[in-house]
């Protein structure tokens, strides 16, 4: 059994999506064991995308400069560097930015292989490249680009922890263990 921490990001709850994707994780047979809606401040937004988690921060300055590259974009241009922990801290503040714009719905999914299953289900971080079926590839369609020239974060509707380990990190931040609850759902007699 893992956790996974999901927030729908502003961009969702203003489109009205939370319930078709919460629908989606649990038709799949995920057990939602916490939930809150509420604005997150910088504060919170700053500890959970950390400025010194270099994997992270250089991870999507590398995926940015990759999408330029593809595109035939300049970083430079509108970056001011090609060094990858510069851009990442650049990304990361438009991040915090975005996830700190309006309310956000925050879950904890509790399954079998949750992490990478809800993974699975969210689709690739960029739009674009999320296929069909996922609900980014569904529901989003913003790209880097259009948020690198807007200087904001890439509206893909949620996060969902990309590591048990990430998963162990981030849900203590968001919620306290009194907030997270056990019980049984149908599902689970059935696959004892």
């Amino acid at each position: 059994m893992e956790q996974s921490l999901v927030i729908l990001k502003p961009d969702a709850i203003k489109r009205g999506i939370i319930g078709e994707i919460i629908t989606r994780f649990e038709k799949t047979g995920l057990k939602m064991v916490a939930a809150k809606l509420f604005w997150a401040d910088k504060d919170l937004a700053g500890r959970h995308y950390p400025y010194d988690r270099k994997e992270f921060i250089e991870g999507m300055a590398k995926k940015t400069v990759e999408n330029y590259e593809k595109f035939g974009l300049d970083v430079m241009k509108d970056f001011g560097t090609t060094d990858l922990n510069e851009i990442g801290q650049i990304i990361r503040t438009w991040l915090i930015d975005m996830i700190t714009e309006g309310p956000v719905f925050c879950m904890v999914w509790e399954g079998p292989h949750a992490v990478e299953l809800i993974r699975k289900m969210a689709g690739h971080t960029l739009p674009l490249a999320a296929a069909p079926g996922t609900i980014r590839g569904d529901y989003s369609f913003d790209s880097s680009y259009l948020a690198n020239k807007a200087k904001r974060g890439i509206k893909n509707l949620l996060h969902a922890s990309g590591t048990v380990e990430e998963a162990r990190f981030e849900i203590p931040l968001w919620f306290d263990e009194k907030e997270i609850h056990s019980y049984e759902r149908v599902e689970e007699k059935a696959m004892r």
